[in-house]
């Protein structure tokens, strides 16, 4: 099968190595020559385990191809994905202002034969059936397609396991050949088939991640009366995952969520809600709870820290990903500036992009443990398995003074007292 994917980030990247892998012709269309020269020669841009891998590999069979052109991408392909970016306006609203450009675009090149235009970006209820008007706008009578809705679920980190191997494939479309051609092409892939109509697809996405951000903001909610009750947040939440009705996915207490999706799509609900006159008042709680995590861990700093020289281990929201849209640590680097503290920061593959943004208003290091040398205090936003395993001892030899403000419990705090540190979690 030949296909189009219009787009390269986490998400059209990853769907175009996967279906390539399975013998698919697969365009990759973008619209910066810069990325697209970088791709063709087998560098990802972005850092993703096992991409760069499976990208080499497929460029050299040559069932990849990137371009920036539309025309012959499009007259080939039986399916085109849209996967660009939605990203937030200031109202929360989506924008999906480059969902319909690409959406002309694809328009003026559909050929004679049925195309099936498939959208994988996160859109509001709706966007589809308006891809379907902007269409028929541009298209002659001879030209032939069907509008169905792909959402994706990957995690950053591990999205190629999660293109292969999701809990589930959901297909939105009023149409039967639409509905058949896509499971026809996502067949070597696992998971359980749902097929929706296009707004129940829309909506799937939205309701996904703004329930995984409901249990993370409930996580720290919980961690909230740990603090001032002396319970303990790791026990309590373990105990409340153990009920099959809950599961322990995604209740574990931090410094807030973060990344390309939750953000987004928590206020994207809101907006849409509002407009419909629905009460977000959940959804509502969920976003500033996920802020009062990230302010109640900087007031903790603050008022404990033995220093102004602090010490950052972890810039990505999460790891595995050298992403840092919207992570907690952009939100906390700019308040510790305001508040005087000197900043030296590490991460394993992020630290690129926060110099692109901070450049040298902070310091940055190369090892963990040039890190932590000579700093007042350690603080841990992102729970790297590199900092799980670091050797505390040099560390707490290196540091001027023993502080650790720990966003993401991954130490016992029994341990570290054993260890000579002046230990701060999240909920204990």
């Amino acid at each position: 099968m030949t296909i189009t994917i219009i787009g390269h980030g986490y998400v059209g990247l990853v769907t175009a190595c996967v279906f390539a892998d399975f013998g698919n012709k697969v365009w990759v269309i973008g619209h910066t020559k810069e990325k697209i020269d970088k791709l063709k020669k087998g560098n990802p841009i972005i850092y993703e385990p096992g991409l760069k891998e499976l990208l080499q590999k497929n460029l050299k069979t040559k069932r990849l191809l990137f371009t920036l052109q539309y025309d012959h991408a499009i007259k080939e392909s039986e399916i085109v994905f849209i996967a660009v970016g939605t990203p937030s306006k200031e109202n929360g609203e989506a924008d999906l202002s480059t969902v319909y450009d690409v959406v002309r675009n694809i328009a003026r090149f559909l050929k004679k034969d049925l195309t099936v235009i498939a959208c994988k970006s996160t859109v509001t209820v709706g966007t589809n059936l308006k891809i379907e008007t902007i269409i028929k706008k541009h298209e002659n009578k001879k030209e032939k397609f069907v509008i169905a809705s792909v959402p994706e679920f990957l995690r950053e980190g591990t999205a190629v396991n999660d293109t292969l191997n999701p809990d589930r494939v959901v297909i939105g479309s009023e149409s039967k050949k639409a509905i058949n051609l896509l499971l026809k092409l996502h067949q070597p892939i696992n998971g359980k088939r749902v097929i929706v109509n296009l707004a129940s697809a829309e909506l799937i996405k939205y309701a996904s991640n703004c329930l995984l951000a409901t249990k993370i903001s409930f996580a720290n909610f919980i961690s909230f009366y740990c603090q001032k009750t002396g319970a303990n947040v790791d026990q309590v939440l373990e105990a409340v995952g153990l009920d099959k009705r809950i599961g322990k996915n995604f209740l574990f207490p931090g410094v807030g969520y973060g990344g390309s999706c939750l953000p987004k799509d928590v206020r994207a609900l809101i907006n849409i809600g509002d407009r419909l006159k629905i009460n977000t008042n959940l959804i509502k709680a969920v976003e500033e709870i996920n802020l009062e995590a990230k302010n109640n861990f900087l007031k903790t700093i603050i008022k404990y820290a033995a220093g102004k020289n602090l010490a950052i281990w972890g810039l990505s929201f999460k790891p595995e990903t050298d992403d840092i849209r919207e992570a907690p640590s952009l939100h906390l680097i700019q308040k510790f500036l305001d508040n005087g503290f000197t900043i030296k920061v590490y991460d394993p593959v992020a630290q690129n992009n926060i110099k692109r943004i901070f450049k040298e208003m902070i310091n940055y290091a190369q090892t963990p443990y040039q890190t932590v040398k000579n700093a007042d205090a350690l603080v841990i936003i992102c729970e790297w398995n590199e900092f799980k395993e670091i050797d505390l001892k040099k560390v707490k030899k290196l540091m001027s003074k023993p502080y650790i403000f720990d966003g993401r419990n991954i130490y016992q705090p029994e341990e570290m007292e054993k260890l000579g540190f002046k230990y701060f979690s999240i909920g204990k």
